[in-house]
């Protein structure tokens, strides 16, 4: 009878153990107390790692490759669930933008997912929501909040420093927002032509006025017809200008340049980059960059 008694017990166990670790992860597992929080992309990553920024027991990873650009029909591979299954949180930008997320949450129902963009109203066009809310500091700003406070959530023993840090990067952002200001919003010429769907975030916080998209989506060269309607829509511009992406090919932009005389300028959407301490100011240089090529290119 004791033997049985104990096998039972045994085979209890055994079964807890299994159960608690199939398909999630978390600080149950975890007796030292730490905490792993993966990100989906660069922009996500770049303001997450200013939240845990010196938090003791917080690691970040960022789940795609540093050139992996915006996640326009991601596919998750193998190499990124084995990322996942170790993560106690998975950041999100959200918006859409990560068409995987149904499968995240399905797959790993222990794990919280942090959205980014929750409660940032979003720009609608033809073909949606537009999930580049990063691309507006305002956005940015409102992302660095949610990111903390629903890290805060999730892992109460950090909560202090995350919201502490959250305060200090934000106060980064509201300087580079006033300083973009500052430097925008006097240019003589507001039209712009855009690689793809990017920036229209952008263009919205700083008044400038997208008059055509180069390729709706990155990677698919327009029809004839589009390239046409690109052409005619530059030769109307006071100041004839394309921007580019250093993500993507420039192939369109350069057609256009050579029918229309118009110079190629590049803006980057932020999206690729090392996951390493340069990340930190990463987003802020890489907006005053593109601030700089604009005066450049509408003066």
């Amino acid at each position: 009878m004791k033997k049985i008694i104990y096998l039972f017990t045994v085979i209890t166990l055994l079964c807890t153990v299994l159960l608690t670790g199939c398909g999630q992860s978390g600080t149950a597992q975890k007796g030292d107390g730490s905490f792993r929080i993966v990100t989906s992309f660069y922009p996500v990553y770049i303001a997450t790692a200013n939240i845990t920024k010196g938090v003791d027991g917080v690691e970040v990873v960022n789940m795609t490759k540093p050139q992996t650009g915006c996640l326009h029909d991601y596919q998750l591979t193998t190499d990124d669930m084995r990322t996942l299954d170790s993560a106690d949180a998975f950041v999100a930008n959200g918006a859409g933008m990560e068409a995987f997320l149904d499968k995240v949450i399905k797959e790993h129902s222990g794990m919280k997912v942090i959205d980014a963009s929750k409660g940032i109203e979003l720009l609608k066009d033809d073909e949606g929501e537009n999930p580049h809310v990063w691309l507006s500091i305002t956005d940015a700003i409102r992302q660095a909040e949610n990111i903390a406070s629903q890290l805060a959530e999730a892992d109460p023993k950090h909560a202090d420093a995350y919201k502490a840090n959250a305060v200090a990067y934000t106060d980064k952002l509201k300087a580079l927002q006033a300083k973009l200001h500052a430097e925008l919003d006097s240019l003589p010429h507001r039209d712009i032509v855009t690689f793809h769907e990017a920036f229209p975030y952008f263009a919205k916080e700083f008044n400038l006025n997208i008059v055509k998209v180069i390729e709706r989506e990155p990677g698919t060269e327009p029809t004839p017809s589009e390239l046409q309607e690109t052409i005619e829509e530059v030769n109307k511009l006071p100041v004839k200008v394309l921007f580019t992406e250093p993500q993507y090919s420039p192939s369109a932009a350069e057609t256009i340049s050579r029918e229309t005389g118009a110079k190629i300028y590049s803006l980057d959407p932020v999206v690729t980059g090392e996951a390493d301490d340069s990340a930190l100011d990463a987003y802020i240089t890489t907006m005053e960059k593109n601030a700089a090529v604009l005066k450049e290119a509408l003066k």
